[in-house]
């Protein structure tokens, strides 16, 4: 899933960076708020990591701005871990969790998920769609009880496809959603991810809709 990153300090937002890449995410990390800022409206990110104290516009403002044009994403806040009236704040003004620093990247990770989890109405920790169960947390995937070896791109295409079930998908959308502005993306990468998943998750896993795109359907 694709994460919107916005921290001015070098050493954290690298290492949120990649410690999210190991763990399966595509990361866009921005250090000043207003290129955080717009950077939510040109891309549909699963969430975001904002930090309050930013250069040029800071994580409130920002916050208070997306809220006010409508954009929903789920937006995790990171805090001083004193800073109570900021956590307090943020959540007033739309923030969905928050987490003091110094934190550990478990946490980040297992906070993210729940958010992505809850954004797209999903209760449990694990994604269910017919015979084929997803732990968001340790990326395994079991077919009828079976663990499943899927590569990473594959295992983010599998969670995308469940969490927008009964949903079509384009092509662009896919793209968007999986890879950063940084990855350089094959004309048909997608379409070699779905036929890798049909391989091994059988091959009515994910439908065809003929010219828009791709969709798990009840």
């Amino acid at each position: 899933m694709r994460i919107l990153l916005i921290e001015d300090d070098n050493l954290i937002g690298d290492g949120i960076k990649i410690g999210l890449e190991k763990n399966g995410f595509t990361v866009d990390w921005f250090d000043n708020g207003a290129d955080g800022e717009e950077a939510l409206f040109q891309v549909p990110y699963a969430a975001v990591i904002l930090d309050l104290g930013l250069p040029q516009i800071d994580g409130l403002t920002v916050l208070k701005h997306w809220r006010d044009k409508g954009k929903k994403e789920p937006v995790l806040i990171l805090t001083a871990q004193g800073d109570v009236d900021s956590r307090i704040l943020g959540l007033n003004k739309g923030a969905d969790d928050y987490l003091g620093k110094p934190f550990s990247l478990k946490e980040v990770v297992a906070r993210l998920n729940a958010l992505i989890r809850r954004q797209n109405g999903f209760a449990t920790a694990e994604l269910k769609y017919k015979d084929v169960t997803f732990n968001p947390d340790t990326k395994q995937v079991y077919k009828s009880g079976k663990l499943i070896d899927l590569s990473p791109r594959e295992v983010a295409l599998l969670e995308l496809l469940i969490l927008n079930k009964n949903r079509v998908l384009s092509k662009n959308v896919i793209e968007e959603k999986l890879y950063s502005w940084d990855d350089e993306v094959q004309s048909n990468a997608v379409e070699v991810h779905v036929h890798h998943l049909r391989k091994k998750l059988g091959k009515d896993i994910v439908k065809t809709v003929n010219k828009l795109g791709y969709m798990m359907e009840d």
